[in-house]
């Protein structure tokens, strides 16, 4: 598979089989990943992956406390503004509905959305879980750099012929993560993935979110040819 069929095939896959991922495949994505830039090649980032019976233990922590959702335990950071404004949030309601029309949850029904979100902290049925970290002290810069790592490893992993969905979501179980994974006081939980085969068959994995057309958001000057 080259660059432009990987980045094509990639999507936020939500539903995935349970066969296993070699620990040597997981190593040899993440240990590829890492060529990817960072400002002044401080490479801030910091990764714990867990599979089998080490992410079974992590779902049973969490099960019993489905019921505090959406807040959880308040996220260590907030992930869009508030307010959000327009064109994004327009954007963000959009994905959204296209998600939920997919597996036919109408908005009005809150308990089988909120069934849904949950889904993030079984990592969707993968049989991988990653999670990135960096410095609390670090700055904008550096969560750009990190953002670089993640796109990187979800490329390697299509090479590999695995899907992944980035999972923000988990800044809901910071605290919970951060005691599950012993993280030290100076790092912080940036973002969860999952990773694994997807299940093509599962209706969830069958749309695709939209992208503004390139001239929405790009401009080319000076170019003679």
């Amino acid at each position: 598979m080259d660059v432009f069929e990987a980045v094509s095939s990639r999507y936020s896959c939500r539903a995935f089989l349970p066969t296993p991922v070699p620990e040597k495949t997981v190593r040899d994505i993440v240990e590829r990943a890492a060529r990817a830039p960072s400002a002044g090649n401080l490479q801030p980032w910091r990764v714990y992956a867990v599979a089998d019976k080490r992410a079974d233990e992590l779902k049973a922590l969490l099960a019993p406390r489905m019921n505090e959702l959406p807040k959880g335990e308040g996220g260590d950071y907030r992930i869009f503004p508030d307010p959000l404004e327009e064109p994004y949030r327009t954007r963000r309601f959009s994905v959204g509905e296209l998600l939920y029309r997919s597996i036919g949850v109408p908005r009005a029904d809150k308990p089988a959305r909120y069934r849904q979100y949950a889904r993030n902290f079984e990592f969707f049925g993968a049989p991988v879980g990653l999670f990135f970290a960096l410095p609390r002290s670090h700055g904008a810069a550096q969560w750009a750099d990190l953002g670089g790592f993640l796109q990187t490893v979800m490329l390697l992993a299509r090479g590999h012929g695995l899907h992944s969905c980035p999972q923000q979501a988990w800044v809901s179980w910071h605290r919970t993560v951060r005691t599950f994974l012993n993280l030290p006081d100076d790092l912080m939980i940036y973002s969860g993935m999952a990773l694994g085969h997807a299940d093509e068959s599962a209706p969830i994995n069958a749309w695709r979110s939209p992208r503004e057309p390139l001239d929405a958001f790009a401009s080319f000057q000076g170019f003679t040819s």
